[in-house]
């Protein structure tokens, strides 16, 4: 999914500061890490927004998809408790760029980006992900350049907008953001737009899950570079808990529970060979 990329660049007053994610202790409860029931560990919180499937989504009362059993599996490795919330995407970068931040990180198919890391601290990449292009068969693209006299659906905030708006001009009507993916797809789906622009993970869950619809998905990798998705912190978060968490990740990405969840989720087995030299 390659996901998000916001568009919108947040303003935010970073205090001289900021409170910090708790460490690994039991008697430190600060940046929403309160102590747990199990003495030594601390119980981080994390917001997500559970509106992109596969990646995250709900499913009933339940959050699931990929990040969330990732982050399990980091959570474990290690040694911290944790909460996951589905705070929605404008939400949870909100709360984390703020000086008084309810969570102490976002997992949520987060792009790292330069823009971001000014504002924002993130984990090492645990996630490798490109844009792809979906319209109907009988509207078939050879590549993005050729969506520029076409209308395009895109989630806003994602930096599928970015890309789209870099092709087709920033004010252009004919590109129609959405508050989700899966409200761009139904505009394709009720013929409203002539192609969907979106994660990878998003394109190809949707493809796979409607045979029936006549759909016909692209990649451009000349115009859609790959990105990478990284567990998102308030900027000055503890070293030690960075620290923790991105051994973690480095660990979890490299076993055989990373390719099953990759394989659960996404349907096919990760080619990691960018994902550990990205930065």
């Amino acid at each position: 999914m390659l996901r998000k990329l916001t568009s919108i660049i947040l303003t935010v007053a970073l205090a001289v500061g900021l409170s910090a994610c708790g460490a690994k202790e039991s008697s430190n409860a600060n940046a929403g890490g309160a102590a747990s029931a199990d003495a030594g560990k601390v119980t981080l919180k994390f917001a997500t927004d559970a509106s992109y499937a596969p990646m995250e989504s709900m499913d009933k009362d339940k959050i699931v998809g990929f990040d969330v059993d990732f982050l399990d599996a980091v959570m474990k490795e290690a040694g911290y408790d944790y909460k996951l919330d589905n705070t929605g995407w404008d939400p949870l970068f909100a709360d984390l760029g703020s000086g008084n931040h309810k969570y102490d990180g976002g997992i949520s198919s987060i792009s790292i980006t330069d823009e971001r890391k000014q504002s924002f601290d993130f984990s090492i990449p645990y996630f490798e992900s490109v844009n792809m292009i979906l319209t109907k068969e009988d509207k078939p693209v050879k590549d993005a350049l050729e969506l520029k006299g076409k209308k395009v659906a895109v989630q806003g905030g994602t930096t599928a907008e970015i890309l789209m708006k870099g092709i087709m001009g920033d004010n252009n009507p004919n590109l129609k953001r959405f508050d989700s993916n899966t409200l761009a797809l139904m505009e394709l789906e009720s013929n409203g737009v002539d192609a969907v622009v979106a994660d990878f993970a998003v394109v190809q869950s949707y493809v796979q899950s409607n045979p029936d619809k006549k759909l016909n998905a692209i990649y451009d990798r000349t115009n859609f570079a790959s990105e990478y998705y990284g567990i998102l912190f308030p900027k000055g978060t503890d070293e030690t808990v960075k620290s923790d968490i991105d051994a973690a990740v480095e660990k979890v990405r490299a076993s055989d529970a990373y390719k099953e969840i990759y394989k659960k989720w996404i349907g096919v087995e990760p080619d990691t060979s960018n994902l550990v030299t990205a930065k």
